[in-house]
């Protein structure tokens, strides 16, 4: 084949389809990470500043053109400042390899093995935390803990979190079906409008959330009640059944080909 046609086949269509393609995946994935965190309220800013900016050249509004001239590194610093948190966050995220790195299946067995141990918890007053970890890298929050390295067992999470134990106040993290630490410390959540109702490890369970992909599931203290945090937001007081199917799904699990059954005795 004549290599002046495939270069120009080349130049003429793949180029401009690859060069699109690749862009909107980057700008897709960018604002996956962006809808995660409050980050977000900046694009709109930005968006809305650029428009008016756009409004004042096409109508020839020379003033307000030159104000907003004058305003635009001050706006970009200050923005840069106030949205400081969110930034960092999303630094982080894509330096742990969110944007491109893929999450391992993960055995259906640890969700009932864990789930059965937060009934029995649920049933004794026990608080617990345990964070599955997806594709963002928390190896920052494990470093905080004791390692563990272990195969997930009911009795071993029972065990962890029951009182007088070491490890009891922390969070358990579980990476590629194995509890790889427990005694973990979360960030708390920044988010102004959470119920007053809610302690210290629902505030951790969301804080997680807010900086990595992770799933949560806690159990109260006061309550017994099973939750599950992701994307920063919190569902509180969740049937253990619907807990079940949620983490499959949340955890890519329902896709392994193994059946999402719920819990004996349960609707």
């Amino acid at each position: 084949m004549n290599p002046e046609l495939i270069a120009s086949i080349y130049y003429d269509y793949i180029r401009p389809v690859l060069d699109v393609a690749v862009l909107a995946f980057l700008v897709y994935k960018t604002y996956q990470i962006l809808v995660k965190t409050q980050a977000i309220q900046l694009v709109k800013g930005a968006l809305f500043m650029a428009i008016i900016y756009a409004g004042a050249v096409f109508l020839s509004l020379s003033t307000l053109a030159w104000v907003l001239n004058i305003l635009a590194p001050g706006l970009v610093i200050a923005l840069a400042i106030v949205f400081q948190p969110e930034l960092r966050k999303i630094f982080m995220r894509i330096g742990q390899g969110g944007f491109f790195r893929q999450g391992r299946k993960k055995r259906y067995t640890q969700i009932e093995a864990v789930l059965n141990a937060a009934e029995l918890l649920a049933g004794k007053r026990r608080g617990a935390l345990v964070v599955f970890a997806r594709s963002v890298g928390l190896k920052n929050i494990i470093d905080t803990g004791t390692r563990l390295d272990c195969e997930i067992s009911s009795s071993i999470i029972q065990t962890i979190f029951e009182f007088d134990t070491i490890l009891h106040d922390g969070a358990v993290i579980v990476q590629d079906g194995r509890i790889v630490a427990a005694g973990c410390l979360l960030p708390l959540s920044e988010q102004q409008d959470i119920r007053r109702s809610f302690g210290t490890r629902h505030r951790a369970a969301l804080g997680i959330t807010e900086e990595a992909d992770a799933v949560v599931l806690v159990v109260s203290e006061e309550t017994g009640a099973l939750s599950l945090a992701c994307d920063a937001k919190l569902f509180y007081n969740l049937p253990s059944s619907l807990v079940q199917r949620r983490l499959a799904e949340l955890l890519n699990l329902a896709e392994t080909g193994e059946a999402v059954e719920e819990s004996p005795g349960e609707a």
